[in-house]
């Protein structure tokens, strides 16, 4: 996996703050949240690296997750793996913007601590989050974020992206399934909907919307 994480202060997940979501940081009243989100196996997590790559001014929003590592995985760059008393208890203590249990017994969520350190950098935040997810980062901060939904072209040519990556017990692999078909319902509750059936051509249109909406005057 391509490294996600950007340059700034180190990581601390340590360092989350409690209390109810509001305007985050340093640069709050300025900085900007791009939200990439999709059923798994769309093409979130390599459209974010374009997006990465294009723009200099985001970094990468690391979640926290009770699940497993891969092997490819680097804690702190790809996600921050939480063992699950220690991610309650954050969840308890009011750390996260938002989180959820996603799958039985495996949560993720977005410190708050994550997006603070971004914005003390001076930089815009990238999100690269499941569509609940989305939705909280959109309601927490709906003057400051602009939303993508990544579609794939089926239904069956994301079975069979999710079988390709071979990481996924079948059991896994239908429960994201099902919940796949679930999330497309909500595609049109986010601010920009792409359908990922070509991805140089999907990654263009990407940097475009996401391109005027950095560059833009308000937020």
């Amino acid at each position: 996996m391509a490294e996600l994480f950007s340059p700034g202060a180190s990581p601390d997940p340590e360092s989350g703050s409690s209390g109810p979501p509001g305007p985050l940081g340093l640069s709050g009243a300025n900085g900007k949240l791009v939200i990439v989100t999709a059923p798994s196996g769309a093409g979130k997590t390599t459209l974010v690296r374009r997006l990465l790559q294009h723009f200099p001014e985001l970094a990468f929003s690391v979640s926290a997750t009770t699940r497993n590592r891969r092997e490819y995985e680097i804690d702190g760059k790809d996600y921050y793996f939480l063992e699950p008393e220690n991610f309650l208890q954050r969840k308890v203590e009011g750390q996260f913007i938002e989180c959820e249990e996603v799958y039985p017994g495996t949560w993720y969520g977005t410190l708050r601590s994550e997006v603070e350190r971004l914005w003390r950098a001076d930089r815009q935040v990238i999100f690269d989050v499941d569509v609940r997810g989305a939705h909280s980062l959109q309601a927490a901060y709906p003057e400051h974020a602009f939303s993508i939904f990544i579609a794939p072209p089926s239904m069956e040519a994301l079975e069979n992206r999710l079988r390709n990556r071979r990481t996924e017990s079948e059991e896994s692999l239908l429960t994201r399934i099902t919940r796949a078909r679930e999330e497309i319902r909500f595609r049109d509750s986010f601010d920009y909907s792409l359908v990922n059936d070509d991805l140089e051509r999907t990654c263009l249109e990407a940097i475009l919307v996401v391109g005027r909406f950095l560059h833009s005057t308000g937020v």
